[in-house]
């Protein structure tokens, strides 16, 4: 069984460096820190690597203890969480590489099974509940501390418990830690609803120049450079302006594309009822969940617009 292997090679590893996708988001920095708090209590020594990890999520345990970078020499075991594929790891898939032993625990669809050994369930709304999964087949008590990041995100990859994949255990999984102690409304807040000034600077350009396009089925906006640089927006600003397209009444694809610093564009899809933006997104390289999937496109503003739209509309009924 794939969890005894997981278990067997977690208990022999004399050091193991914890990997998640580049942009993080409060799946993988949750599930990051919650297998980080259980490795510490087992005894282990083991480092979270997350070069550009958003402030929103500096309430969470053991955020204090994320590293930028990991040592020189190879980790006996590497462990990446919420990624499908090893060009996904942050630009630091050398230490996954490197490493004697790898695994991945993870819930795309489309992972590539790029680890020794794959703990994967696309039907898992949430990295954060497999790994409830895994920590319990562990023998690894889910104390309160390792509850709050596990809650992040099972919160946010489900939209707020919004999203049509959410499963009866995730509020069963979510039930347990409200017993725990887990502050579930504290977190909520925190993590989807309060805004810094930048962010509702930022959202606001964005908003005010989205158009809807295919009979109002396609919502799309942007926000460029320039405008990041003058408002200081930082890792994990710009996230939920794509959603803002996806909840008006009539569209089925929202598109949202936010300028890269070296020149092109992160495409950012969510979709409603039947358009499975992930293989839109695999399109152009990239992936992700059917109705939440992002890639990246290296042309200028209006074509990549174009081949987007064009390629989205196929989809369209």
């Amino acid at each position: 069984m794939i969890l005894d292997n997981i278990l067997e090679e977690i208990n022999k590893a004399e050091d193991i460096v914890i990997l998640t996708h580049e942009t993080p988001d409060g799946d993988a920095i949750g599930s990051s820190l919650a297998l980080y708090g259980a490795l510490k209590s087992m005894g282990k020594k083991a480092d979270v690597i997350i070069p550009e990890c958003p402030e929103i999520f500096n309430f969470l345990p053991w955020y204090e203890e994320i590293r930028k970078e990991g040592k020189e020499e190879k980790y006996s075991l590497a462990i990446a969480l919420d990624c499908s594929d090893i060009k996904r790891l942050n630009g630091f898939a050398k230490y996954f590489e490197t490493a004697k032993t790898k695994i991945v625990i993870d819930h795309h669809g489309s992972n590539t099974m790029f680890g020794d050994f794959n703990f994967v369930n696309p039907d898992s709304p949430a990295a954060c509940q497999i790994l409830v999964t895994v920590l319990e087949y562990m023998g690894i008590e889910i104390n309160k501390g390792i509850g709050a990041c596990i809650a992040t995100g099972i919160i946010t990859d489900t939209g707020g418990f919004r999203h049509s994949t959410i499963k009866p255990e995730t509020f069963e999984f979510t039930a347990e830690l409200l017993k725990k102690g887990v502050n579930i409304s504290s977190i909520y807040r925190r993590v989807m609803q309060i805004t810094s000034m930048r962010q509702f600077e930022i959202r606001r350009i964005a908003l005010n120049r989205m158009e809807f396009l295919e009979d109002g089925k396609i919502a799309f906006t942007y926000i460029t450079k320039k405008e990041q640089e003058e408002l200081g927006i930082g890792v994990g600003d710009h996230e939920g302006i794509v959603e803002f397209g996806r909840d008006v009444e009539g569209v089925e694809v929202s598109i949202f594309l936010r300028e890269l610093p070296d020149g092109g564009y992160k495409a950012s899809f969510r979709s409603n009822e039947y358009v499975n933006v992930s293989d839109i997104c695999l399109l152009f390289g990239g992936g992700g969940h059917p109705k939440a999937a992002g890639c990246n496109i290296n042309l200028p503003l209006e074509q990549s617009k174009e081949k987007l739209v064009s390629e989205t509309k196929k989809y369209l009924k």
